[in-house]
């Protein structure tokens, strides 16, 4: 079990929610999670220390330490083994001769090393990650609160790639300023997203920020949204880079006021997720996989998949393939995700950070795990996927999707906690506004995914 405290960095990252195994473990409680950007730690009986690794210690298939009485603890291989990548990878489909490019407010000053202790840990090939910061890079400041947050989550994008595609290059790009709500932080991740497309530095991007469409709604906020959105689309169009990002960590709701202070009482989902050029995201909550591996859609005390439907994109064509149920919900508007994996941060793979283990979670763990997958599918067709919806959804409309897709048909996205009630959307057979079309059975999905693209 783990609790929920708030965590006073970047309130708009998809966001962290990070979970450590208590010592005792009869003195954990679970609590609600009020901001968009908090930490699920347990308190323990006694102090928690780093837990130091050895080489004699390491194990492919335990988590560390403490960590290791956790029941849906998660490891690298766990999580390859669930999402059909690791008969993969033992046949050399790695990722290899990929990049993924992961966008970041300030990165992490311990990522290196963090990386080698985890590499170590569970048997991962070495990797040294490049981070460029061609904006320049903020200056130290101990009490900037957000620097920390950015740098947890800069390890667990870095680090989930890595456990799901140990042979793809990574590069993180660093912002100097931090993006929280509305239209703040964003230009300089778009100068971020164009820099890495001028440069060539990869063909896949993996971000986990998001803005709420209602603080986007004035005009500046729409003239940032169109900017993205050609860019975006531009991508699609010269077919090289496949963008990945979260939907979002409050459920059917999010926040709408530019401090990050008050959750949308009625539905709202965010940007650039719904932006149709772009693959969004969901959550998941992957439990019990060393027996019976059980996967339902995230939503708990813990925060829920950000799902629901767009009020500034109408339905794409993509989409309009959909059933008629299907057709319904959506009544013509863009709806999110588009696809799934595993987000509750109790159900999280084991993230070393900073001198401690811990368990991470939100679609911003989903998103790189996706956008591994996605390298090792770029591997294996020999060229970048580009812009990968079209191809998702052809498969979601055959008699593959059953094959290719763990379809996730419990739990739901609903908003419960300090008195707010917001209504989300249930998961249920077929594609759905909480986890998309589902989770990935990588073994069997990437070769029509690959196929599917061509035709």
């Amino acid at each position: 079990m783990y609790v929920v405290i708030r965590h006073l960095v970047s309130k708009r990252y998809t966001h962290l929610l990070l979970a450590l195994l208590c010592f005792s473990l009869t003195a954990c409680a679970g609590a609600g999670a009020g901001s968009s950007n908090t930490a699920a730690t347990l308190t323990p009986a006694l102090s928690l220390s780093p837990i130091a690794t050895s080489s004699s210690s390491a194990s492919p298939d335990v988590c560390p330490g403490a960590l290791q009485h956790m029941l849906n603890c998660q490891t690298p291989h766990s999580m390859r083994l669930a999402y059909g990548m690791e008969a993969l990878i033992e046949r050399g489909f790695t990722g290899k001769g990929q990049t993924v490019v992961d966008i970041v407010s300030y990165g992490s000053p311990t990522l290196q090393q963090d990386m080698d202790v985890f590499d170590k840990q569970f048997d991962l090939p070495a990797i040294t990650v490049q981070t460029i910061a061609p904006l320049g890079v903020a200056k130290p400041d101990p009490n900037n609160k957000d620097i920390n947050g950015w740098a947890e989550e800069t390890t667990l994008d870095v680090e989930l790639i890595h456990a799901m595609a140990p042979g793809a290059a990574i590069v993180v790009l660093t912002s100097p300023v931090d993006e929280t709500e509305g239209s703040i932080g964003m230009p300089e991740f778009l100068k971020l997203e164009q820099y890495a497309v001028e440069h060539k530095l990869g063909q896949i991007f993996s971000q986990s920020y998001v803005a709420s469409e209602t603080t986007l709604a004035d005009a500046q906020g729409q003239q940032l949204v169109q900017t993205y959105t050609a860019f975006y689309k531009q991508l699609a169009e010269q077919k090289t880079w496949t963008v990945l990002t979260g939907s979002g960590d409050h459920g059917a709701t999010d926040y709408v006021d530019l401090a990050a202070t008050r959750l949308s009482p009625t539905p709202i989902v965010n940007f650039p997720a719904d932006v149709p050029w772009v693959t969004a995201v969901g959550g998941t909550a992957l439990m019990d996989v060393s027996t019976h591996l059980t996967e339902t859609a995230w939503g708990n005390a813990g925060g829920a998949s950000g799902g629901g439907f767009s009020k500034f994109f109408s339905e794409p064509d993509y989409q309009k393939t959909l059933p008629g149920n299907v057709q319904a919900q959506m009544n013509g508007q863009r709806g999110i995700p588009d696809i799934a994996a595993n987000a509750d941060p109790s159900t999280a793979m084991a993230i070393y950070f900073n001198g401690v283990w811990q368990q991470i979670g939100g679609t911003s763990a989903a998103t790189p795990t996706w956008a591994a997958i996605i390298a090792v599918a770029n591997q294996m067709a020999g060229h970048p996927l580009g812009f990968i919806n079209p191809g998702l959804y052809k498969i979601a409309t055959s008699d593959k999707v059953t094959t290719d897709f763990r379809d996730i048909t419990s739990g739901d996205n609903s908003y419960n906690q300090d008195g707010l009630k917001v209504k989300g959307y249930q998961a249920v057979p077929g594609w759905d506004a909480v986890t998309g079309i589902g989770a990935p059975l990588g073994e069997k999905l990437l070769p029509d995914l690959i196929a599917a693209q061509a035709s």
